[in-house]
């Protein structure tokens, strides 16, 4: 019976698999006359998805501030608009309420909690001699934009109920300080689990894991690995049993459990997870992307301390883990499509003084050197990069007593505080963040001494206003400024824009 169970369940992964080979046949059939790149955006809490894609596309539709953009900086890029998007029952990226918020309200926009898309059609005059003579280039860019915390549940298509029980509880025993109420529940109901199953205990132990994970992801603990990760972003899934389940300790208990029983139904719970919503993203989704962006908010994480650094760089492995990179003829993507493409982009670069640019994209570049190494291995292109999506400060620098300073200058957010300072959100100010270190290692837990030293610096990054749009001396409108924008779509979408 156990072999026939597992033909049943390769016949229906090779099923799957057919399917989505068939749907990328027909995509790769409508490329034929107009060429498409579905580009992956994703990041998890505070990286600024939202942000990236406002001002990608608000700098593509006005044409300007992207001198390292090849086509643009040639002066190739002739126009790019927003077009209807292929997918009816993915919801639409609100791109104008973003842009309204940003350049009109001078606030940030909402972070987004579900997957959305956009259709950005960019024309441009191509390159080559043979092309430019055929008529103008065309370019279909698709933006998926979903939260990271979705692309760390494929990980869980390789766990079972008890390896996910396993590592979720080894996270869990290593922050009692936000863990312990659920511990402690776990505790209490631990005898019960080859009980008849009771949906009460079911809520309460999801309640008490999901205020954990919840905790974990607060600015002061700025922690990653938090799967499942629909536990913090239900939307419509809220209050269903596929998200009415918690790991639990299985240490001692080897047996198949009895139907009916607690932990018998937290195990079919677990699985419906992984049937109904990771594995329906994979396939409807992810499977279907060309090029892919993975943002990073390591300032956070750094102010977090050592810990949180050391988890990030867990998350972002495991997140490279994930994809199946590797360089595809356009025959083979027609049967596998990958992603071939790979950026991963330490965001808020503005929150930084210039010289520490390249400090913050060393130390992503440290973050995740064993997931790249093992992405270009496979043949992806993989890069880092340290930008800011829309730049909301200035370097400046201030004299004091006779004395240069260099600092940034900006308008901090209502109520941010330095000191005794409290900042209304009108009035501009110049503020010193601190420096990064120039031996990165120091931030990570593996190498930090048991106490900080005297003279070590303190950084403190302040959350600063969108800026207000420039205009020219003729009146006109600039697009919204930012810090190496330009580079992310040279690497992403260059090569296609030639």
């Amino acid at each position: 019976m156990s072999q026939l169970n597992s033909l049943l369940k390769n016949a229906k992964l090779a099923l799957s698999d057919a399917q989505t080979a068939l749907d990328n046949l027909t995509d790769s059939a409508i490329d034929l006359t107009t060429p498409t790149i579905r580009l992956g955006v994703t990041g998890l809490a505070r990286s600024g998805k939202t942000v990236f894609i406002s001002a990608l596309v608000h700098n593509l539709i006005a044409g300007g501030r992207l001198p390292l953009l090849e086509v643009a900086g040639t002066g190739r890029l002739a126009r790019a608009c927003l077009q209807p998007q292929p997918d009816d029952n993915v919801p639409r990226f609100n791109y104008e309420q973003h842009i309204d918020t940003l350049t009109k309200e001078r606030l940030w926009p909402q972070s987004t909690h579900q997957i959305s898309e956009l259709r950005l059609t960019i024309e441009y005059e191509s390159a080559t001699f043979l092309s430019k003579h055929l008529g103008g280039g065309k370019l279909h860019l698709d933006i998926v934009d979903y939260p990271g915390e979705w692309l760390l549940d494929l990980a869980l298509l390789r766990q079972d109920f008890r390896r996910f029980s396993a590592e979720a509880l080894k996270r869990a025993k290593a922050r009692p300080d936000l863990s312990a109420d659920f511990l402690k529940t776990l505790t209490r109901y631990q005898d019960s689990l080859h009980e008849e199953f009771s949906e009460q205990i079911a809520k309460e132990l999801a309640t008490t894991f999901t205020t954990y994970l919840s905790r974990c992801r607060e600015e002061e603990n700025a922690l990653s690995m938090l799967p499942p990760g629909r536990f913090l972003m239900p939307g419509d899934m809220k209050g269903t049993p596929a998200l009415t389940f918690a790991p639990l300790d299985l240490g001692s208990i080897h047996t198949k459990p009895k139907t009916g029983t607690l932990l018998a139904m937290m195990e079919r719970r677990y699985e419906a997870y992984r049937k109904h919503i990771v594995r329906p993203f994979f396939k409807n989704h992810f499977a279907k992307l060309d090029r892919q962006i993975v943002l990073v908010d390591a300032l956070t994480a750094i102010n977090a301390g050592p810990e949180a650094l050391d988890d990030l760089s867990n998350a972002l492995s495991e997140i490279l883990g994930a994809f199946r990179p590797g360089k595809s003829s356009w025959l083979f993507s027609i049967l596998s499509r990958k992603i071939d493409r790979i950026l991963f982009a330490a965001t808020k670069a503005d929150h930084l003084r210039r010289k520490d640019h390249d400090h913050l994209e060393i130390l992503l570049k440290q973050l995740v050197e064993k997931a790249i190494n093992r992405a270009e291995f496979s043949g992806a292109s993989v890069e880092t990069l340290a930008l800011a999506s829309v730049r909301a400060t200035r370097q400046a620098t201030v004299h004091h007593n006779g004395a240069e300073t260099p600092a940034l200058l900006g308008t901090p957010m209502p109520d941010e505080t330095i000191a005794d300072i409290r900042f209304d959100g009108q009035e501009e100010a110049a503020i010193f963040p601190g420096d990064l270190p120039d031996d990165l290692s120091t931030l990570f837990s593996a190498n930090q001494e048991t106490e900080a030293s005297e003279d070590q610096t303190i950084l403190k990054y302040v959350r600063f206003r969108p800026p207000k749009l420039e205009r020219t001396a003729e009146g006109l409108t600039l697009s919204l400024p930012h810090i190496r924008l330009d580079s992310a779509l040279e690497f992403l979408l260059g090569d296609k824009l030639a």
